[in-house]
């Protein structure tokens, strides 16, 4: 038997789903077809006229952007009784970390290293979603990005390949459930296809220059990760890729995700994105958009309509071809039957949870719980301890704001479902502890203070400060780039100011995005880095603060020292002159008129160093873990083999805590240049105080392959070392050889 065979009852569904799809497009004239591949922007108040009749022509596929059940059911309605044929409707919404039950933002959600909670997460936002009618959602975003002043980040999921395509995964595990048909799951989208996260400058929208190589063993396999998880749509991307915009890249759509993948499901264009073609200068007007936004294979269009005003000439001219819109409707059609739309078009909200329920709340403190980053822990400032405290000071204007620390891209999300941190310490501690609060700032971005003075007396009259800084949630999300990405208004004036009442300075960081840090580092006792929370922003963040539960969350980015480093990540190449800390010299050191010379010199910034302030991987907690016996069962191992990996995690701390065990290889020699480290595998494992764990991983030589010079995709023989441990920075090492006469090339 084939185990790569999807089971007998699995092949006839689909050879039913196939011949459904055949005996309906056999019905159905060009116009109906042409409408099919048309996604329509809804309104809440209702049906428009012109809609109307699109559905009673049976000329619309899809509507997005619309949560009002009553309007849906009445766009489903008209869909299936007025039209001719009776197809439903694809209903898209954005839900990207939750619906009603808010999660933390994505490269929060990433930071938790965590594939099963985030993939409750998205069940979860299905769940909630599908109660109105929603049917499909344009997540998970798994764009690898490198630059923290794009603003989409925060839609991310950071950037490494391997972590974003497992989480990525596990997102759209989440949103279609085990069957795409049963109530309550919705269609995944992965999304942007592709190279959108290296926007030039890391400005939305941008152009982006990637070297096929770098695309395809960077860039995509977290968008074969999730084809490989059975995700039921791609969305391209806004960007041009080396001077051919995504929404009409053939070499994209066509050779790498139908030939290359043999992907047989739906393809969407972003929002307008067909008629930016001409935009972007690659076509001369609309009609020519269409043509090449249809002959690169995106199988529908939305909002703009390219397709409805000239799919029928372009292939009355010849120009494309009846079998092609044939062959992009099946697509759309499959996509509906698979969901089970002509059996339950409509929302069944009695067959599913309430919303933010008791449940869904919890999944989301969990998920918030492991999201937070421990950056900094001085003096064993935190957890704070009622018992030694009368009072703190609660400073910033993050600390009651129930709706900033929800985040970029909750369209559907409200704050009074929302637990601040001031709510929530204000349940935890109750009258055994006075909170002193101040705004300070009346937002992230004032550059005046309300009134210093008052800020001033707060602090003092305090024993400890837990200040809550960082970014309102429209300073990150689409279109919102920074190029400045270090704390925005007056945040950093006030830190240096509550700094002299020598005070303990807990510092919550809310945000979109790594910032800059390193001008307050050694003015806070101790950072937690929050991102955007969600819902259960409040209690999660007073759980760790007052250590009902240990920090575990590791940084999915890296954070620059300052934003001169932009990009600075762990997997970069080792160049030929690799930095080291015997080699790097800081500017002010440099005595004047020094010699020029290349002698010795290496890659780094003078004024910087060459190390982030914070590394991909890292995350302190309350405890400590140390690793020790790293064993590998053997030191080589055949091109087709595996190795088990043993390495002993112990937790030398008094309390209990989870660690996030990192594997991490490189590739010494290769057919291409490859990157100074590499993640492979992760696991999370929690252990009890002065608990030794053995961790095992299995790594197979296939998780070494990469794509050559000649873009075959190999696995190669040679030297590699390999280190476990807490971040990226591990220094536990050992080292392997995989044994062969040559390269084999593999799949993709």
């Amino acid at each position: 038997m084939n185990k790569n065979l999807p089971p007998a009852s699995a092949q006839l569904a689909s050879q039913m789903t196939k011949d459904r799809v055949e005996i309906l497009l056999a019905k159905m004239t060009l116009a109906e077809k042409i409408g099919q591949m048309a996604q329509a922007h809804g309104s809440e108040d209702g049906v428009s006229d012109d809609q109307r009749r699109a559905l009673e022509l049976g000329q619309l596929g899809s509507v997005l952007n619309i949560v009002s059940i009553d309007v849906i059911c009445e766009l489903q309605r008209i869909a299936l009784e007025d039209s001719r044929l009776g197809i439903p409707l694809l209903i898209g919404r954005d839900v990207i970390h939750g619906y009603k039950t808010i999660f933390p933002i994505p490269l929060g959600q990433a930071a938790s290293w965590n594939p099963e909670l985030i993939e409750q997460g998205a069940r979860v936002a299905a769940l909630e979603a599908a109660t109105v009618g929603v049917n499909w959602t344009f997540a998970p975003m798994i764009d690898i990005t490198r630059d923290p002043r794009w603003g989409r980040i925060a839609e991310s999921l950071g950037e490494d390949p391997y972590l974003c395509g497992e989480l990525g995964a596990a997102m759209v595990r989440g949103f279609q459930g085990k069957d795409l048909s049963a109530i309550g799951s919705i269609a995944a989208c992965a999304k942007h296809f592709a190279g959108y996260g290296a926007a030039e400058g890391g400005v939305d929208y941008n152009t982006a220059i990637i070297a096929e190589n770098e695309l395809r063993n960077v860039y995509l396999p977290p968008f074969k990760a999730a084809l490989d998880s059975g995700v039921a749509s791609f969305m391209t991307a806004f960007n041009d890729l080396n001077g051919v915009p995504a929404s009409g890249n053939e070499f994209l759509l066509k050779q790498i995700l139908r030939e290359e993948w043999c992907y047989q499901g739906m393809v969407v264009s972003d929002w307008e994105s067909i008629v930016q073609l001409t935009e972007h200068g690659f076509t001369a007007n609309d009609k020519e958009a269409a043509f090449e936004a249809a002959n690169a294979g995106i199988d529908m269009e939305m909002v703009s309509n390219t397709y409805s005003q000239h799919l029928e000439s372009l292939i009355i001219e010849g120009r494309i071809s009846l079998a092609q819109v044939d062959e992009m409707v099946k697509n759309i059609l499959r996509l509906k039957f698979r969901l089970g739309l002509f059996e339950n078009p409509y929302p069944q909200p009695d067959k599913l949870p309430a919303l933010v329920n008791h449940d869904h709340r919890q999944a989301a403190k969990k998920l918030a719980l492991e999201s937070v980053v421990l950056l900094k822990n001085s003096h064993q400032s935190l957890p704070l301890r009622l018992s030694a405290l009368s009072s703190i000071a609660l400073i910033g204007p993050l600390a009651d704001d129930a709706y900033e620390q929800l985040g970029t891209w909750i369209f559907d999300g409200d704050a009074d479902d929302s637990e601040t941190v001031l709510q929530a310490i204000n349940a935890f501690a109750g009258d055994s502890l006075t909170v002193n609060v101040d705004r300070a700032l009346e937002t992230t971005r004032s550059n005046t203070f309300i009134d210093i003075d008052r800020t001033m007396a707060a602090a003092q009259s305090s024993d400890a400060i837990v200040l809550c800084l960082g970014e309102e949630s429209i300073l990150s999300g689409e279109a919102h780039s920074r190029a400045d990405i270090s704390l925005p208004g007056a945040q950093e004036q006030l830190i240096h100011l509550l700094a002299k009442t020598a005070k303990p300075m807990i510092l919550i960081v809310m945000a979109g995005r790594p910032l800059t840090l390193e001008p307050i580092i050694d003015h806070v006792d101790a950072i937690l880095y929050a991102w955007h929370p969600g819902t259960m922003a409040g209690t999660a963040l007073t759980d760790l603060l007052f250590g009902e539960v240990s920090p575990s969350g590791k940084l999915p980015i890296t954070f620059p020292r300052m934003v001169g480093q932009v990009p600075i990540y762990y997997g970069k190449k080792n160049t030929g002159k690799p930095p080291s800390a015997e080699s790097v010299v800081h500017m002010n050191d440099i005595a004047p008129r020094a010699a020029q010379t290349s002698l010795g010199m290496s890659a780094f910034h003078l004024d910087a160093g060459f190390t982030p302030l914070f590394p991909f991987g890292f995350g302190l907690s309350y405890t400590s873990f140390t690793y020790e016996n790293l064993h590998l069962s053997s030191s080589t191992m055949n091109i087709d083999g595996v190795i088990t990996v043993t390495v002993d995690v112990i937790n030398c701390g008094e309390r209990e805590g989870q660690e996030v065990v990192q594997l991490y290889t490189r590739d010494l020699a290769a057919n291409v240049t490859r990157p100074v480290k590499e993640l492979k595998q992760f696991q999370k494992v929690h252990l009890s105080a002065g608990e030794r764990q053995q961790v095992k991983f299995l790594l197979k030589a296939s998780a070494l392959a990469f794509y050559d010079r000649k873009m075959n995709r190999i696995i190669e023989p040679g030297v590699f070392h390999l280190w476990t441990g807490g971040s990226s920075t591990a220094d536990l090492n050992a080292s392997f050889e995989i044994i062969g006469d040559k390269a084999v090339t593999v799949a993709p």
